[in-house]
């Protein structure tokens, strides 16, 4: 499967590698403690993280940007019950993308279509029913590229919610298994097995635009 395209790299999505705090147990300290800055040092450590992933969930700015808004404003509410098991990240991230899938579900107006269709059948032996065909894929203009891109986003974006998530913040957002499962609230092999199928969806659907031409 290509690339996804540009995506913001662990050091751009992940604030602690970022060197922008160097302890977020301190942060957590100085916000439980109310100091007046600290709610200010978290918006600007973390908002750009969540603006990427709720932006890349929803797929609209605007809404990402309520989202951030309702994620600190959430997080600042209920600063007191968290126990501080998870990173600080991790947990304003799981508050973001839950509040992405509600918002998800309330406009939905029809049922999402199942991948099953989409994922490769095998004989009795272990051996592929149907064999991929190898891809024809030019990406030497960025023109080309960003076309590729497009399409890829476009497949991404066809997958129902419960495995398009996953690709999001497993595959373009580099989120490690352990904390997308946390973020998600399911085990780290519920994960595994969701996105396998997930990439397996994803090579089907764009199968049709990159199987070379036949001559």
């Amino acid at each position: 499967m290509p690339s996804t395209g540009p995506s913001a790299s662990p050091g751009q999505t992940r604030p602690e590698r970022a060197g922008l705090t160097t302890d977020a147990d301190a942060l957590l300290a100085r916000l439980r403690a109310g100091d007046e800055t600290a709610f200010e040092d978290l918006v600007r450590v973390y908002s750009r993280r969540l603006l990427s992933v709720s932006r890349r969930i929803l797929r609209s700015q605007e809404e990402a940007k309520d989202i951030v808004q309702e994620t600190f404003l959430a997080a600042f509410q209920s600063l007191d019950r968290f126990r501080g098991d998870s990173n600080l990240g991790t947990w304003l991230s799981r508050i973001a993308v839950n509040r992405c899938l509600m918002k998800l579900r309330s406009r939905r107006r029809k049922p999402e279509h199942s991948i099953e269709d989409l994922l490769p059948e095998f004989l009795p032996d272990g051996h592929a029913v149907r064999k991929s065909a190898q891809w024809d894929v030019s990406m030497d203009s960025d023109v080309e590229r960003k076309e590729v891109f497009g399409v890829v986003r476009a497949q991404i974006d066809a997958l129902p919610d419960r495995y398009r998530v996953v690709v999001l913040l497993r595959d373009i957002e580099e989120l490690t298994t352990d904390e997308v499962a946390e973020i998600l609230g399911v085990t780290p092999n519920a994960v595994k097995v969701r996105l396998h199928r997930a990439r397996q969806a994803l090579r089907a659907l764009l199968e049709p635009h990159f199987r070379p031409a036949v001559s």
